[in-house]
């Protein structure tokens, strides 16, 4: 697996996440939206942790920096 999730989309997950685990826990949502918070939630932590999100592959997506190529680079 390459990653294709970068620093600020990991974060922006995460804090979704914190939102929906927050609503869940006040009670803000009947209980089919419940599990499909709490769904959502987790795959969005799974991605996050993983930095690689299995929906951005058939659109060749990438939200990483790109690192230089360190063999195209001039020697000193």
């Amino acid at each position: 697996m390459q990653k294709n999730i970068g620093t600020n989309d990991r974060l922006l997950r995460v804090a979704i996440a914190v939102v929906l685990i927050a609503m869940i826990a006040a009670g803000w949502l009947s209980p089919l939206w419940t599990t499909i918070a709490a769904i959502v939630a987790l795959a969005l932590l799974v991605t996050s942790a993983l930095s690689f999100c299995p929906s951005y592959l058939p659109f060749n997506l990438s939200t990483c920096r790109e690192e230089p190529d360190r063999q195209t680079r001039p020697r000193a």
